[in-house]
């Protein structure tokens, strides 16, 4: 990847060894953290941190090895972040489970939301950025667009970035609960403020009636 570097994140130390994983699309072995937002420092439309580093960087410290880097943006800022990228191999999932190269200036259909990114094609895939929706000043959850949030309190500043709120983050998170996202609940649980509890309770109420994350968000200390 393109070395540009930045200081420490929060005084978190990434010491854990980021995964080669192999996929039907190439292998994935994923850029430092450091790496991937000082690239985006160059898009001037609002981006962020988002999957399990939005969780580590809200604790505070490394909690567990991670597959791949995260960066969320507005779907309508899409444009700005492909041209930010000319140069690089950039793939969107337009039909689920596959993947084709997205064009510099191509708008990408609405049910498209996953990117991988990589230097060239014989290259591993580094870095994957997730469209999200808005509608004016309000972020909508693609899954549900009765869950909404204004988009004020949508990300947290972060050492001069954004990262996703960590409420926000679990209840994507909250479809699968793969190992990984019952680790990242775990340890962002006990940082919850009571506001941010009722916020996911209610948007798991919405989506997940009988999610079983609600009853420790509800009394859990």
């Amino acid at each position: 990847m393109r070395q540009v570097m930045i200081g420490t994140l929060q005084g978190i130390r990434h010491d854990f060894r980021m995964m080669r994983i192999e996929t039907p699309w190439g292998p994935w072995e994923a850029a430092p953290l450091d790496e991937v937002i000082a690239l985006m420092r160059g898009l001037a439309a609002p981006w962020w941190v988002a999957g399990g580093y939005a969780i580590e960087l809200a604790v505070g410290h490394p909690c567990r090895e991670h597959e791949d880097v995260d960066i969320a943006l507005l779907r309508r800022d899409q444009l700005a972040v492909r041209r930010l990228l000319d140069g690089w191999d950039v793939h969107a999932a337009v039909v689920p489970q596959t993947l084709r190269p997205w064009a510099v200036d191509e708008v990408l259909p609405e049910p498209a939301h996953d990117i991988w990114v990589r230097e060239h094609p014989d290259g591993p895939w580094r870095f994957q950025l997730m469209l999200d929706e808005a509608d004016g000043k309000e972020w909508l959850y693609r899954r549900d667009p009765r869950i909404r949030r204004p988009l004020t309190e949508l990300t947290v500043e972060n050492d001069g970035f954004h990262r996703l709120a960590p409420e926000v983050q679990l209840l994507y998170k909250s479809k699968s609960r793969r190992p990984k996202d019952e680790t990242d609940f775990e340890v962002v649980l006990p940082l919850l403020s009571d506001g941010q509890r009722r916020w996911l309770d209610e948007a798991l109420a919405t989506e997940h009636a009988t999610h079983p994350w609600r009853e420790r968000l509800r009394h859990d200390p």
